[in-house]
């Protein structure tokens, strides 16, 4: 198998931070090449040198043999290297096949469009790639997985040779995943391949061919795929070993009611919904996507207007009006969309950890203690492990996993009884991870009471006490962590009486 693309002792450092250091990295052609590492290992930033983003501080690349120069993303596309990042980046506003060529526009003049012309392009393409998208819709019409489809119909309408996927399963279903999967067997060629970037260890297994890994901006090796257990990838992305497959020690909660949930309905999705939460309990939510997971947690803080049932915290009915009045009375959620509601990306690490707080820091005139506030963000910056120069850095510089611990972090010092954690390690690599259940695992020995929702089955047996289960809106089954299985879980998730209701056990 020959090599398509090179990369031979790449160095990168910004200020303060040596980002790559003489990193080394091969892909052949017809192979699906992941690379993976923790959050602020260094794939991003070789992905963004590979892709004209950055210019490297020194090192080289190859493509088909020969030396190339990368100043500029239109360099990359024009030699044949494409990205598509985990943030879509599409006009939601245009339709399909604009986005596709847009900047390429097929025109008749040096004023008019074809747009007639243009379309046909774009179906011609979705014929090769064995998509079905409409070009003439709109995209803000389609569903993720669809834009998802778009994104990867504009970088292979370049010709693009090397396809870099930075987290593409991120936001797709599990009947998403498959399809795009197949998309991607259709793109490898003897003359193309494809460098895949993930967090989920069990999908690297299905799609890639080789795997290699970064850490702390260095090379630490490359394993084939097939005949390598993930059990040594994750030893090498974090340095030492992490179990995968543990269960909470602590299973004999507290009796105490924290939190109780009675008859909850929402017009929209949730029907009848009623549990309670113990103190010192971590209670997990699993379903399919779209069973109303997440909207059980913003239901609770009103986020979502509920249409009927009762809340009670502590044995009080309560009626917050809002996030912030729920977050008063005592009840934290942190939203599975964190660059959305968790953080302020522009703001400092400072300024985002004292956000939900910031009575405990002013002084009876109003004025703000910034002294304090410095204090308390330092302490947490030690408190959490995260990874940042200065407590002033924006938290959009952050990676993926700091960011969360940042969110985490503003939760903590509001210092809620309740605490709402909707996809807490979404997009955070393993050794993040294992920070993250070490963390939920002590707030819980600390008295504190955990709703856990998460899309990933291991994840929910993981750390959950008890287990709920929704199925169209409706909880089907609470369950003993020492009961369940991946497939009792699916069970619950996916049963249906016969008039096609969800069952409730």
């Amino acid at each position: 198998m020959s090599t398509l693309m090179e990369a031979v002792g790449v160095s990168k450092a910004f200020p303060g931070v040596k980002a790559l250091d003489n990193v080394s990295f091969g892909l052949n052609a017809g192979e699906v090449h992941a690379l993976v590492g923790e959050n602020g290992a260094g794939k991003s930033t070789l992905m963004k040198l590979l892709s004209g983003v950055y210019i490297p501080d020194s090192g080289s690349f190859f493509l088909n043999g020969k030396q190339i120069e990368i100043s500029g993303p239109r360099d990359a596309q024009e030699l044949g290297i494409s990205i598509i990042h985990q943030e879509l980046n599409l006009m939601p506003d245009l339709t399909v096949a604009q986005n596709i060529f847009m900047g390429r526009e097929k025109r008749y003049s040096k004023i008019f469009l074809s747009e007639k012309e243009q379309n046909q392009r774009a179906v011609d393409l979705f014929k090769e790639l064995g998509i079905d998208l409409d070009p003439t819709e709109l995209v803000s019409n389609l569903t993720v997985a669809r834009q998802q489809m778009v994104e990867i119909a504009r970088a292979l309408s370049y010709n693009a040779q090397v396809l870099i996927m930075d987290e593409p399963t991120a936001a797709l279903n599990d009947a998403e995943v498959a399809t795009l999967f197949e998309l991607i067997e259709r793109f490898k060629s003897p003359t193309t391949g494809v460098i895949y970037i993930s967090h989920r260890m069990d999908e690297l297994k299905v799609i890639s061919d080789r795997i290699s890994v970064l850490r702390d901006g260095t090379y630490v090796g490359t394993k084939d795929s097939k005949t390598t257990p993930m059990s040594e990838i994750i030893s090498m992305m974090v340095g030492r070993t992490v179990s995968e497959n543990n269960r909470p020690e602590k299973v004999n909660t507290s009796p105490e009611v924290v939190l109780s949930v009675e008859g909850l309905s929402t017009k929209k999705l949730l029907k009848n919904v009623s549990f309670d939460l113990h103190k010192g309990e971590i209670l997990g939510f699993a379903g399919l996507m779209g069973a109303g997971r997440t909207e059980i947690g913003r239901a609770i803080v009103a986020a979502d207007p509920k249409s009927a049932g009762v809340i009670k915290f502590n044995g009080t009915v309560i009626d917050p009006l809002n996030p912030a009045e729920a977050a008063n009375i005592g009840i934290g959620y942190l939203s599975e969309d964190r660059k959305r509601y968790g953080v302020l990306l522009n703001r400092d690490v400072a300024e985002n950890v004292a956000l939900s707080s910031m009575k405990k820091f002013q002084n009876f005139l109003g004025f703000v203690k910034d002294e304090l506030i410095a204090t308390t963000a330092s302490s947490m910056v030690r408190t959490l492990k995260i990874k940042t120069p200065t407590i002033r850095q924006n938290v959009g510089n952050l990676s993926g996993g700091n960011q969360q611990k940042v969110v985490i972090a503003k939760w903590l010092v509001k210092d809620c009884d309740v605490l709402i954690f909707d996809e807490p390690t979404r997009g955070i690599d393993v050794g993040a991870k294992e920070e993250i259940y070490d963390l939920l695992n002590k707030l819980a020995s600390e008295g504190k009471s955990i709703i856990m929702i998460s899309s990933e089955l291991p994840e929910v047996l993981r750390l959950s006490h008890r287990i709920a289960v929704m199925c169209e809106g409706t909880l089907t089954a609470i369950m003993p962590n020492a009961e369940a299985t991946q497939e009792s879980i699916m069970k619950f998730a996916t049963t249906f009486d016969n008039e096609g209701k969800a069952l409730k056990v």
